[in-house]
């Protein structure tokens, strides 16, 4: 392509080498870079390469500045909008991940949106644990020139619903920032708070920069839009296998399932995770319905949406897991105060055991109130999808797509209790479909050196993505090292994917598994363990380049593996606890150190 006359020689070299290789989507991002200069009228650099910006990066207190921390990427999601809304409207935005975002700018901020999700049970996601501790600490500047507002993603089954936003939101004010805007605090119907607060917060941006006469710039959407499936448009796809992996002696059911995307138009890498929108099960809803004394033919309208009682509770409302509201709105109705007493704030331990051991059906049988149709579907939460780690490699299975899945079942007072997905997934029948998506979890990648060694700790179903790990590594005939740790009770009935790791290890596609069988013995011995006693060996592969990944539960086992990480680097690289906190929080920082934890 010939460049126009006006274009200097040297910078027509320049715009060829930028150009040299990009693919459609950068190409696009660059044009609306270019238009914002253009715009503009004035000098603008781009952000570094690791920040994820949608926008040129003006002068800071020319700008709204968008961050974002995010698990699952749901915040992702939730701030991308948020930036391509503003660009639409000819605001100069970019769009910083938590983890990229240089903390000495800081101080020259006077526009700041913060979309940040919870992660457990009141900690910040892992992209955003130094943006976080940075904030706390006393090096955070004064910011009496800040102006702010604080979304946060949460999970109101958790006592802390959006504890990591609600304390992000007082600490901002306690440095003398200006809330611009209340807090927002949405539920995993995220979406019912997000957009509105969305549209407050985009008008209130627009006043104060235009108070502050700025030349706008565009912002060109990250990503272009596509006929593919999406989380509120699924793809309906079926069901190929679905097999159980544990023995029969096993205290587990654990599932094997491979799904057909024949159709979808879906791709993803090793590390995404495939969101699934369960169906409730029928005897459940009928349970809450005759509890209740409901009829399930009823109709009933929200906003502009008719469906009978009963398809609402089956398909767009959660009945398996209480939440805080919820319990709230119920201990009012039925008169209770020892429902009552379990919201104050001093009762959040109790509050915690309650949410963690009762479903909204024991609610309802041990309070009992009157509720009518239409006041139990505004009350209840939306149904929300559920996020598995993929456990296959598309480069292996092609049009497939496989998951991991531990189905949740139990007893609470002589009744049978389950969760809705894993209930759901585990009764589908080879032909039977579901709908699905594909969620992209960009921190938590294979990395582009296929030549670098990966440590992959994955005990019970934190397993699925290191079996799309190995998968990917042998098909692209990676150089480096792969060392597995799993872990689960007994290696009799619970060693899942167990030939397929042999098979790997003599094909030397897996070069290191250590195992932890926690009940085989006396004394218990879980992953983290195994870190220990290999501390030396795993220190060396560390310190010789290889990436760390960890996937599984988050309470206990990933805080665990975290602290024996933190003893590997005090004891081999002789570390004070300070040295090894910076040493781990610089792998996580490198992308060497990465977690897809739940």
């Amino acid at each position: 392509m010939l460049a126009p006359s006006y274009l200097p020689e040297s910078k027509q070299t320049l715009i060829t080498e930028l150009t040299e290789g990009l693919e459609s989507n950068a190409l696009s991002w660059l044009s609306g870079y270019f238009a914002g200069v253009a715009q503009g009228r004035q000098a603008l650099r781009t952000a570094p390469p690791p920040v994820l910006a949608t926008a040129t990066d003006v002068a800071v207190a020319r700008q709204l500045t968008i961050i974002y921390g995010s698990q699952t990427g749901n915040a992702k999601r939730v701030a991308e909008s948020l930036a391509e809304r503003a660009g639409g409207l000819g605001l100069t935005a970019r769009l910083v991940r938590a983890d990229r975002y240089t903390t000495r700018e800081l101080k020259d901020e006077q526009l700041l949106y913060i979309v940040m999700s919870t992660q457990g049970d009141g900690d910040p996601p892992d992209d955003s644990l130094a943006f976080v501790e940075f904030l706390r600490s006393r090096r955070a500047p004064k910011l009496p020139q800040l102006k702010y507002a604080v979304l946060g993603l949460g999970d109101s089954s958790y006592p802390l619903f959006c504890g990591i936003a609600q304390s992000i939101d007082a600490r901002l004010a306690e440095l003398g920032g200006e809330r611009l805007h209340d807090l927002g605090t949405a539920d995993l119907d995220i979406e019912t708070v997000a957009i509105p607060w969305t549209d407050s917060a985009i008008a209130l941006a627009q006043k104060a920069l235009k108070a502050q006469d700025i030349p706008t710039a565009s912002v060109t959407p990250l990503h272009p839009k596509t006929s593919r499936a999406t989380r509120d448009q699924p793809f309906l796809a079926e069901v190929l296998l679905n097999q159980p992996i544990t023995a029969a002696g096993s205290d587990k059911d654990v599932r094997h399932l491979e799904i057909s995307l024949e159709g979808s138009q879906l791709s993803y890498q090793p590390g995404d995770a495939l969101g699934v929108w369960p169906t409730q099960a029928s005897v459940l809803v009928d349970q809450v319905l005759a509890t209740l004394s409901l009829e399930g033919a009823q109709q009933i309208e929200i906003g502009n949406t008719t469906r009978s009682l009963h398809e609402w509770l089956a398909r767009h409302r959660e009945l398996t897991q209480l939440t805080r509201p919820f319990l709230a709105a119920h201990a009012e109705l039925a008169g209770s105060d020892e429902l009552k007493a379990l919201l104050q704030p001093d009762a959040l331990d109790g509050l915690k055991a309650f949410l963690e051991t009762r479903q909204l059906l024991d609610l309802l049988k041990a309070y009992p109130a009157s509720w009518s149709g239409l006041a139990l579907v505004k009350a209840l939460r939306p149904l929300t999808p559920r996020m598995y780690s993929i456990a296959s490699s598309q480069s292996v299975v092609d049009e497939e797509v496989h998951l991991t899945l531990a189905t949740i079942n139990y007893e609470y007072e002589g009744e049978s209790r389950w969760g809705v997905a894993s209930n759901f997934l585990a009764a589908l029948d080879e032909g039977e479909k579901l709908p699905i998506f594909i969620e992209e979890n960009q921190r938590f990648r294979l990395p582009s050196d296929t030549s670098r060694d990966v440590i992959m700790i994955g005990p019970g179903t934190g397993v699925a993505p290191f079996r799309a790990f190995v998968q990917e590594r042998s098909a692209t005939a990676a150089s480096g090292r792969n060392w597995l740790f799993f872990g689960n009770p007994h290696f009799a009935s619970d060693f899942l994917y167990q030939t397929e790791w042999q098979r790997a290890l003599a094909d030397g596609d897996l070069h290191r598994l250590d195992l932890a069988f926690s009940r085989d013995q006396a004394d218990k011995v879980y992953v983290q363990d195994k870190l220990t006693e290999r501390a030396s060996e795993v220190y060396e592969w560390i310190q010789d380049g290889a990436h760390v990944y960890v996937c599984g539960d988050a309470t206990r086992m990933a805080k665990d593996v975290h602290q024996a990480l933190l003893r590997i680097g005090r004891q081999e690289g002789a570390m004070d606890e300070v040295q090894a906190k910076e040493w781990l929080d610089g792998l996580a920082a490198q992308g060497r150190y990465a977690r897809d934890v739940y």
